[in-house]
């Protein structure tokens, strides 16, 4: 990056079952909170990017962009909006595109968002929806879904190396109790693995409890340059790298179904360009859009070796308190998972963390790595985050 980015301001609404609310009262909520946490006025904006997977078919809505700019009292000012989609990675593509914006100099002050509104719709058209971002020809027309081929991974996982279903379990049941002290969850429950392993089967192996919501919600960070950042708070929190990859669309064509290459190609860029390595990570939080996500995660950003993440989850090293905590705000399966918000929602939960002032606190936090996946695999972002201490 040409210029060093921090983040200082952000903002996000709660996740959940919003019927009350519309697609655009969400954005702009979770935008004015960034906002105001950062100190700056909506004539300061230079360019928004927004994350959004799939408003055409959850509200009948497309050029969402211009729709937020104009809804957020932009427009007339021409400041540039740009929607960025990349199935349920467009939330962290929206952020690594408002970070490249500062970075290059093109812009002082950007807002990344993303908002998804997905409970008007019944759960066929939802699940349809949910499909647009596996290959609609290879995978869709067969019959597949994103539950079936997260289920395929999951059952290679534990045949090759003998991952439980307890361990899977353990995801579950971790994430929900960290997210017990978030109050922008959308499950704030706790919940055993008797109570997770007596769900219905969505897809064996994976049951209902292995699975993310549907949510509607928004999330918003403001982005400027690192030198100035300290003009807008006292506790910034710098971007030491923001890297993407890609991958096969298509599972049957991955090198390797156990594992996210995307995600070890992104994290292996990410980790060069910070200059840390994984056991200088201190906490994660990553794509458990299901169960086996976080188990994949932990080995592919480099916790745990390769067919040792179900264990290290199970053992209690992920948890808070734990050797590196994963999940802190209770990941996609407790905190909600509204697609196109997802991706800066965790760089949210990331920062709060870094300045001591989330729900579920990690002690001594100083460098976290976000970690946002497309589909099933074919999109990887990741970001290193840190609160300068360790720079």
């Amino acid at each position: 990056m040409q210029r060093n980015v921090a983040v200082v301001g952000v903002g996000q609404t709660a996740f959940g079952e919003h019927w009350e609310r519309s697609f655009r009262d969400l954005f702009v909520t979770a935008g004015v909170r960034a906002l105001e946490d950062a100190g700056v006025g909506g004539d300061e904006i230079d360019a928004m990017y927004g994350g959004n997977m799939s408003a055409g078919q959850f509200i009948r809505q497309e050029h969402v962009a211009a729709l937020i700019a104009d809804y957020a009292g932009l427009a007339t000012e021409g400041v540039p909006a740009t929607r960025v989609e990349a199935a349920d990675a467009s939330g962290g593509l929206a952020f690594r595109q408002a970070v490249l914006d500062v970075a290059s100099g093109a812009s002082d002050v950007v807002v990344a968002s993303g908002v998804e509104k997905m409970t008007d719709l019944g759960s066929d058209e939802t699940n349809d929806a949910l499909a647009g971002s596996a290959d609609r020809e290879w995978e869709v027309f067969g019959g597949g879904n994103v539950a079936a081929l997260y289920a395929l991974m999951a059952r290679a996982h534990m045949n090759r190396y003998g991952t439980t279903r307890r361990e899977l379990s353990q995801v579950a049941v971790k994430n929900h109790r960290h997210a017990s002290g978030n109050e922008y969850a959308q499950y704030t429950n706790e919940v055993s693995a008797e109570v997770v392993e007596s769900t219905p089967y969505v897809a064996e192996p994976l049951r209902a409890f292995d699975c993310s919501p549907a949510s509607d919600g928004a999330a918003a960070v403001v982005v400027v340059p690192a030198e100035d950042a300290t003009a807008y708070v006292d506790d910034p929190v710098y971007v030491e790298a923001t890297e993407q990859a890609s991958d096969s669309l298509t599972v049957h064509d991955r090198r390797d179904i156990t594992a996210l290459d995307a995600t070890s190609e992104a994290a292996e860029r990410a980790y060069a360009e910070a200059n840390f390595s994984p056991g200088d990570i201190d906490f994660a939080e990553v794509h458990d859009s299901y169960t086996i996500g976080e188990v994949l995660a932990v080995e592919d950003l480099g916790f745990a070796e390769k067919g040792e993440g179900g264990g290290f989850i199970d053992e209690g090293r992920a948890s808070v308190g734990g050797e590196t905590p994963v999940n802190p705000s209770g990941g996609l399966k407790a905190c909600g998972h509204p697609l196109g918000a997802t991706g800066v929602r965790q760089v949210v939960d990331a920062t709060r963390q870094l300045r001591g002032d989330a729900g579920t606190q990690v002690e001594d936090g100083s460098v976290a790595v976000t970690q946002n996946v497309g589909g099933t695999g074919g999109t990887a972002v990741v970001n290193v985050l840190s609160d300068g201490g360790s720079v």
